[in-house]
């Protein structure tokens, strides 16, 4: 995208903006984007469009950071050799790649758009005003959505432009900032959110709340305890203030007594299990479906260009051999083809693995269970966080401080499903470290956290326990598995997109 471009578009983010994907979209002139709290909600919604498009939670994100995860091979030509197995699904992704520019640019568009907000809505502290509340509700949910996005920013590709004002002609180039600069202005911007948002009692729904904030600064907390780029040096006990912040959410939200409910489009949407969530329906509908979904599985497009490899199946039954709720929730092994009406088996079902086709399980999380689907999308919400997801990081954290209560945490979330905390957990500190990392992946395995967590806490941690496992496991066959990357310079971030370089006066690799 050259110069011009990025202008008109960031320009064009204040002056078309459109609904917070509840309603039909809102053409609004700069004049009146903001002139009232209707308009101010309808302007909102172009950053959590922004969010939820194609080039970002709709596909491109997703596509980008499954594949360089370790955990998918790509279905595209149903071949190892096809430049996504060799180049992103080994983890040496290419920066001229179609989905690394794309989610390099829209995460940038997501958040020109919250800088255009919050740089045109001032506070409101006069008690005269009417809907105070509102008012600044909204541009909590700004500061948060621009706190998130520059968090997966500094999580994948490391140092990168920090921008917090609207772009104009006079600040288009700009360097990059170093990763301790970033850090600092995520923790602003969540501070400020939590002070202007909604708590989880008020919220609207289908919108982050105060506690959605605190659960992402328990992220970045975590994340800068035990990350190997630069973050602030403030003297503090980063694991501490994870905990302050995650236990502000504990108890706030609950588990659903169903876990194979979460994945269903019926029953899914804005439970109460659900934290922040992207959201979707008939205006603003998800097609990322057709990632997930195996071709000629519904009666609708999809691709099934997303498959998982098969240690992960492995490992998840040797641990928990019983655990058949989210295992059945977490793998597709088989399906019948809508065209040839022929049942297609995949591991583990068949165990040959000689072809890509029958060689990989896919993830039925977001499989399209509607085989009378006629369309390449559905209505389902895209889960960001959960409160699984907060019981495990109190749990991870807790070991970090030697609390007590770390265990506690586990058997909250297994009991769901009708388990006990597997024995590694009884190792001590080290041990229960390994097994709540590998928890995770039980719980969350294709829920968009499976780039981060494998390398959060750094090289050697991925390498031992993703990279290594995965080049060695037992059923590996060279015609169909990748073989993953190794270099620590090349799989811990990804590269600057090549649009960036060329247009960027600023910034040269």
């Amino acid at each position: 995208m050259n110069h011009y471009k990025k202008i008109i578009f960031a320009i064009s983010a204040i002056l078309v903006m459109s609904s917070c994907l509840k309603e039909e979209p809102t053409f609004l002139s700069e004049e009146s984007a903001y002139a009232n709290l209707t308009n101010a909600k309808s302007t909102l919604g172009g950053v959590y469009e922004a969010v939820a498009g194609y080039r970002y939670m709709g596909n491109d994100f997703l596509y980008l950071t499954y594949g360089n995860s370790g955990f998918y091979v790509s279905g595209i030509k149903n071949s190892n050799t096809a430049t996504d197995n060799v180049f992103l699904c080994s983890l040496k992704p290419q920066p001229s790649a179609t989905y690394n520019e794309n989610t390099w640019q829209r995460l940038y568009i997501s958040i020109d758009r919250a800088n255009a907000f919050i740089n045109n809505v001032p506070i409101v502290s006069d008690s005269a005003v009417a809907d105070i509340a509102e008012w600044n509700d909204l541009i909590g949910e700004a500061y948060f959505l621009r706190a998130y996005g520059y968090f997966n920013l500094v999580r994948l590709w490391g140092e990168v432009p920090l921008r917090i004002e609207p772009t104009t002609m006079n600040n288009i180039h700009k360097a990059k900032s170093k990763t301790d600069v970033i850090y600092t202005q995520i923790l602003n911007d969540i501070d400020m959110a939590k002070k202007l948002m909604f708590d989880v009692s008020s919220q609207r729904i289908g919108y982050p709340a105060a506690e959605a904030a605190s659960m992402l600064e328990a992220k970045v907390y975590m994340q800068m305890a035990t990350t190997e780029d630069d973050v602030p040096q403030t003297g503090e006990n980063f694991w501490q203030k994870a905990y302050d912040a995650a236990k502000v959410v504990y108890g706030k939200y609950s588990l659903v007594n169903n876990y194979e409910s979460l994945w269903l489009e019926d029953e899914n949407n804005n439970t109460s299990e659900s934290i922040f969530e992207v959201q979707y329906n008939d205006v603003a509908h998800s097609n990322y479906v057709k990632l997930f979904t195996a071709a000629k599985a519904t009666k609708g497009n999809s691709w099934g260009r997303l498959r998982m490899n098969a240690e992960l199946y492995d490992n998840h039954l040797e641990t928990y051999p019983n655990d058949s709720i989210r295992m059945r929730s977490t793998f597709k092994t088989g399906f019948v083809n809508q065209k040839t009406h022929k049942y297609t088996k995949c591991y583990p079902e068949t165990t040959k693995r000689n072809k890509m086709a029958n060689a990989f399980n896919y993830l039925h999380k977001y499989w399209e269970k509607n085989i009378e689907n006629m369309t390449s999308f559905n209505f389902q919400n895209f889960l960001v966080y959960r409160y699984a997801d907060l019981l495990l990081m109190l749990a991870e954290i807790s070991n970090e401080l030697q609390n007590g209560e770390q265990y506690g945490y586990v058997e909250e979330v297994l009991d769901r499903v009708g388990l006990t905390p597997q024995e590694e957990y009884n190792g001590g500190q080290e041990a229960f470290r390994r097994a709540v990392m590998y928890e995770y992946r039980y719980e969350l395995l294709g829920e968009a956290h499976d780039w981060f967590n494998n390398r959060r806490r750094g090289y050697e941690w991925f390498n031992n326990e993703v990279i290594i496992p995965h080049n060695t496991y037992v059923n590996f066959n060279d015609n169909v598995d990748v073989t993953l990357y190794d270099d620590r310079n090349t799989v811990m971030h990804l590269p600057t997109p090549t649009s960036e370089i060329n247009t960027n006066d600023e910034v040269d690799d």
